[in-house]
């Protein structure tokens, strides 16, 4: 149960549900899910009576988010992969062209706008290179360390020691990211166009916000629940 004292990230685990209104809301579940509810509302100035009573109307919708932390480690990576790596390696062409499209347009009066195009042409190539590591090395040691001590088998040779080493990079980058997109979000204004906006340009605010909406959810399943699930794997079989 959701109380004032309880992390924002416990509740995301306990209760997915709750996962849209901290979206509706802007507060963060993932990076900086670790502070309590109440402060995370006083740093919102969002009333915390308001908030808990969204989340007891999440958890009475009868959604039931698939629960991860029981999962298997491989179909979970597979879903991560195949959901949110392939959103992004989808949606990053998307926001360049809509962003050279916009600058091209409204970049002389609303200046902000070449800054939020360099800060997705920097965002880009980083987060190729993370998915990259992510599916070509960490992830198929996440499955094979799974699979093979299932069937009593060998310990995957991997090339960086213990697996909470390349994690803690994957959690750096993610950081990185989120702080890139939070910035993002404050040069637009939380993605609010001016009445006058044409369609383009409401386009493109649109997709940054439910680009950002998938980052945090991506997030929150790697370092809130597949990574310590993976963690506490290898260490077990140390």
């Amino acid at each position: 149960m959701a109380t004032p004292q309880t992390t924002v990230r416990d509740i995301a685990l306990e209760q997915p549900a709750s996962i849209r209104v901290f979206e509706k809301f802007g507060i963060d579940y993932c990076c900086g899910g670790r502070k309590p509810l109440a402060e995370a509302c006083k740093e919102h100035m969002i009333e915390l009576n308001t908030v808990l009573k969204a989340i007891e109307e999440a958890a009475g919708t009868g959604e039931h988010p698939c629960n991860w932390t029981a999962e298997p480690l491989e179909t979970f990576c597979s879903h991560i992969v195949a959901t949110h790596h392939a959103y992004i390696r989808a949606e990053l062409p998307r926001l360049k062209m809509l962003a050279q499209k916009v600058v091209s347009r409204h970049g002389n009066t609303c200046l902000e706008l070449g800054q939020i195009q360099q800060l997705i042409q920097l965002l880009g190539p980083d987060l190729l290179q993370h998915l990259d590591k992510e599916e070509m090395v960490l992830f198929p040691y996440i499955t094979n360390l799974e699979r093979n001590l299932a069937s009593c088998g060998p310990r995957p040779l991997g090339c960086f020691g213990a697996v909470r080493n390349p994690i803690r990079m994957m959690i750096a980058e993610h950081d990185a990211a989120g702080k890139t997109m939070a910035e993002i979000r404050w040069l637009s204004r939380g993605f609010s166009t001016p009445e006058w906006a044409c369609p383009t340009y409401r386009g493109f605010y649109h997709a940054l916000a439910e680009f950002e909406k998938d980052l945090h959810q991506h997030v929150h399943l790697e370092n809130n629940i597949l990574f310590p699930r993976a963690i506490e794997l290898d260490e077990s079989s140390a």
